[in-house]
Parts: structure tokens; C-alpha cells; sequence
């Protein structure tokens, strides 16, 4: 019997699933539960595959706009977030509806609105089209959110009064990404309020940090998630910033591409906040069909933040 090469598999801490996607999850299920087959679901809950088809499977139904719910069925947003209209539109038709936006997406909401009601205009910092960046912009009229997804966009802002702006971002960015694009807004408009706390949650931060951690130890990373994720998208990035040639995105074992990783002695394994930890298993367990593998856990923080799901799903019906 031939031998397996050997490999080292680097494997990085946190991954997965985070608090809000976890929650996320959990209303899904527990609507399932309290209400039966079909719960309606506007856009995917988390940007998973494999995630959205399990809850598929056990009678969620993904739509993406509200118009194609029936008025007597629950709907659940997305952790995403979504624009102050679909609520609106939901409670127009009498509809029953739950929120699943993650609390750290909610936080970005309040403080726009807290920065509008004092007659700031709006800067968002974010991905163009990305539902959490339509939520919140949604949240506040027309006009009063300019959105600048790179450092160059920040030249041609045309705002209402340089004294009186603020700026928010979408949670899952790149925070070295970022900090430059807070620079060059803070060098054109230099009285520019930022947020008190910052709004790139925790789980983006710990996984770009475990990343960064990572790469200097491995000739190539895969990052488990889905093309849609942005914080999955972000840690490709992250690790060939942080010295790692080869880096790719795969949502299932077998989207990796083993010629690629020919030759390669140590490879880096981590997830997307939206992958789950059966995924990674899955990864692991492919490697090890190839290779003498020697794991070892490369971890930078440990997370216990939870978030309770709404006090209604709990109850019974």
C-alpha cells in the first residue's frame, strides 16, 4: 500500500458560524416548530447553500421579495437586514412577520437613524448591491446615505454640508480595507463623526485575525464559504494580503482543486461566519483521504457572545 504524503493542515480559531448567523438559524427552526411547513423566508437567511437547503428540506420556503408570500403564512427577514419598506409593506398586508437581522446589523440601523434625527447625512462605507448595504441604507429617505466602497470613491462624494456627516459600514468588511477608507473620508471631511463602537462586528474582526495568523504558516488557505458571503470573500483576501500565495474560496470538498495544492506541504483551513462546522469536518476528512495529516489549531480568541432569539418564537403557540 502506497503511502499518503505527508501534510500539515493549519486550522484557524474562530471560524464558522457567529452568534448572529447561529440566531439566525434558530428563528428559522423554531418558526418551522411553532408554526409547521411552509415559513417563508425573504432572501436566504445566511448565505450558506448548504445551510439554506437544510432549512429547504424541513419546509422553508426562500423567496426574495416580499410580493411572493402568501398573507397567511409567517415570513422571516434575513440576518441580513432589510429596508424600513418591508416591514412596512408586511404590516400593510397584516402579515405575520420576524425579524432574524443580526443585532450587530441592527446597531448599524439605530445609529443611522440616531446620526439623521441630528441632521447628519449619512456615509456608508460597504458593497454596492449586498443586501445588508440595502438594508441599512433603507432605513433612512433617499439621499440621506452616500455610499464609497474603495478610498478613490471617497473624491467624488458630493454631501450636502462637509460639517455635519457621519459614517457607518457594513459589518462584514475588511477592517485594513476599511481603515483606509475611514482615512481618506477623515482627510477630505476632517469633522466627519464615526461610530462610537466599531461597526465591523466581532466575528469578521476574530476570523480576519486568525486568518492573518494563518497565512505567513502555509503555502496555500481555503476559506469554506459561499461566493455570495461577503466576510468568506473578505478572508480571501485577508490571507493573500497577509502573505499567502494561493487562496481560495470552496463551499464543498469537492470544489477544492487539488492540482492547485500539488507540491504544498502545509495548507490553512477557515470558514465563513454562514459555513458550518460539518463543512469544515468535511474538508479535514478530504484531506485526510490524500494525505498523512498532522493538524494543529491555530487560535487567536475565544467567543461566547450569544444572542436570544425573540421572546414570541419561545413561547408556545
Amino acid at each position: 500500500m502506497q503511502e499518503k504524503p505527508p501534510l500539515d493542515l493549519f486550522l484557524a480559531a474562530p471560524r464558522g458560524f457567529c452568534a448572529g448567523v447561529d440566531r439566525a438559524i434558530k428563528i428559522v427552526e423554531l418558526a418551522l416548530e411553532k408554526y409547521g411547513a411552509p415559513v417563508y423566508v425573504r432572501h436566504e437567511i445566511v448565505h450558506n447553500k448548504f445551510v439554506v437547503d437544510a432549512l429547504r428540506a424541513k419546509g422553508a420556503v426562500f423567496v426574495e421579495e416580499l410580493d411572493a408570500c402568501p398573507t397567511d403564512r409567517p415570513v422571516i427577514f434575513s440576518a441580513h437586514g432589510v429596508p424600513k419598506s418591508v416591514p412596512a409593506a408586511a404590516q400593510a398586508r397584516n402579515m405575520l412577520y420576524v425579524d432574524a437581522t443580526c443585532p450587530l446589523v441592527s446597531k448599524v440601523h439605530i445609529e443611522a437613524e440616531r446620526h439623521h434625527a441630528n441632521g447628519l447625512q449619512m456615509v456608508m462605507i460597504g458593497h454596492a448591491g449586498h443586501p445588508e448595504t440595502i438594508g441599512t441604507m433603507g432605513q433612512l429617505p433617499e439621499g440621506e446615505v452616500l455610499l464609497v466602497e474603495t478610498a478613490e470613491d471617497v473624491a467624488g462624494l458630493e454631501v450636502r454640508d462637509p460639517e455635519k456627516l457621519a459614517f457607518i459600514t457594513q459589518t462584514t468588511l475588511s477592517v485594513d480595507d476599511t481603515a483606509g477608507i475611514v482615512a481618506a473620508l477623515k482627510l477630505r471631511f476632517p469633522a466627519i463623526i464615526g461610530p462610537h463602537k466599531e461597526d465591523i462586528c466581532y466575528a469578521t474582526t476574530n476570523r480576519q485575525e486568525a486568518v492573518k495568523a494563518v497565512a505567513p504558516k502555509v503555502d496555500a488557505l481555503l476559506v469554506i464559504g459561499a461566493p455570495n458571503s461577503s466576510n468568506s470573500q473578505r478572508l480571501v483576501e485577508v490571507g493573500r494580503a497577509a502573505g499567502c500565495g494561493y487562496a481560495q474560496l470552496v463551499q464543498r470538498a469537492h470544489d477544492i482543486d487539488w492540482r492547485a495544492l500539488d507540491g504544498a506541504r502545509a495548507v490553512g483551513i477557515t470558514a465563513g461566519a454562514s459555513a458550518p462546522e460539518e463543512l469544515v469536518d468535511e474538508v479535514i476528512d478530504a484531506f485526510r483521504a490524500r494525505h498523512d495529516v498532522r493538524l494543529q489549531i491555530v487560535e487567536t480568541a475565544r467567543e461566547k457572545v450569544e444572542f436570544k432569539v425573540p421572546r414570541a418564537l419561545r413561547e408556545p403557540a
